[in-house]
């Protein structure tokens, strides 16, 4: 799908009118931009809290989204982070995004949602209140569980006036991702965002049942997501990688104007990924990094119990690409430990990360400005 045939889509908020000139040609003026009963006017930046189930914790509750409504006309992105509550890698890219100094040039809508699930935020958990995973509660009811009603609450007031989408995840509690996009991109516009996101993996996954992704989707509007870094934790090059795949994607889609600047190396992508699990319970060694090139029977890890007796070798089932690990040394049979992105033997996949990593270095300036996060 075109940039010219989404911008007709979104054409409900454009109206016309005589601007009062000389020659009384038309002029285009946008109509406001209506979110949760509040108006928000062409040019005008405005906080609009929606409110949400409230919780035995919480008297009253709200999902806090940040519109930045542009003069001119233009495609209506949302930018949502804390799906889970505890990946927080995502709230700071949003807060960084919104302070940097390109949106004076905005064309169309832009729907900061930093923090989607603030009940599992606020208690530093994925979860909400009742245990569910808000994102397999897509696309919600009025009527469902705690989970179902956020999710509905979120698709009829933010994704239903979007012409596109961009989700933040990280790793769960005690595992790392390599900064990657999970998309469908055999769907319209979904693989040239992909490429402009500018990662050097990304996966080409089926949805979930129940997920936000497979609930955009199914309203045929472009989506990434972005998965990098842990919960909990802030990881610099992963939040840098995060604001510049944001604003890549709103120069490509006519949000800012284009920038003269070397183009990100084509991602590898892949269509398969497989878990490397613990053969037995003990003590994890690992070998490789995140973002490691491995091959068929290479050695990922030792594992021995904690006398260094019983010891294990770890290796790769698959030839791949590391894209996530656990950080805990502490293993049980079965627990997953690395995660392998399937790539060919001719795909050059550690050049791109070599390249990604260097870009991103937080000892470089980054192009939001903003001072390094320390670890």
């Amino acid at each position: 799908m075109g940039l010219a045939s989404l911008l007709l889509e979104s054409g409900d908020m454009v109206k016309q009118r005589l601007d009062g000139n000389k020659d009384g040609k038309k002029a285009v003026a946008r109509a406001p931009f209506e979110l949760g009963g509040v108006e928000v006017q062409p040019g005008e930046r405005r906080r609009v809290d929606i409110p949400t189930p409230s919780s035995f914790g919480q008297a009253e509750s709200s999902i806090s989204v940040i519109v930045h409504h542009a003069k001119a006309p233009g495609p209506c992105l949302f930018v949502s982070a804390a799906i889970h509550g505890d990946e927080i890698n995502g709230v700071e890219i949003i807060r960084r995004v919104l302070a940097m100094r390109a949106l004076r040039q905005l064309r169309g809508t832009l729907l900061a949602v930093p923090v989607v699930n603030m009940y599992g935020f606020v208690a530093q958990s994925r979860y909400l209140p009742d245990r569910r995973d808000l994102n397999r509660a897509f696309p919600g009811s009025q009527k469902g569980s705690i989970a179902s009603r956020l999710a509905n609450i979120f698709m009829t007031e933010i994704v239903a006036k979007c012409t596109h989408g961009i989700d933040l995840h990280t790793g769960a509690i005690h595992r790392s991702n390599l900064p990657q996009l999970r998309a469908c991109l055999d769907h319209g516009q979904t693989a040239e965002l992909a490429d402009a996101f500018g990662v050097p993996v990304v996966l080409h996954a089926n949805v979930r049942d129940g997920s936000l992704r497979q609930a955009v989707v199914e309203r045929d509007a472009p989506m990434l997501l972005y998965e990098a870094g842990e919960a909990l934790r802030f990881d610099e090059v992963c939040i840098r990688a995060g604001v510049q795949g944001v604003i890549n994607v709103m120069r490509h889609i006519g949000m800012l104007p284009q920038k003269k600047a070397r183009q990100p190396a084509k991602p590898v992508v892949c269509t398969k990924s497989k878990w490397e699990r613990a053969p037995a319970g003990g003590i994890l060694r690992p070998q490789v990094a995140l973002g490691d090139r491995v091959h068929v029977d290479q050695t990922l890890a030792m594992l021995a119990d904690a006398a260094g007796e019983n010891e294990l070798t770890v290796t790769a089932s698959v030839e791949g690409i590391v894209i996530g690990r656990t950080n805990l040394p502490l293993v049980n049979e079965g627990d997953a430990i690395f995660h392998l992105a399937v790539v060919e033997e001719s795909q050059n996949v550690a050049d791109n990360v070599a390249a990604f990593h260097a870009d991103l270095d937080p000892d470089n300036p980054s192009i939001s400005n903003e001072p390094a996060i320390t670890s």
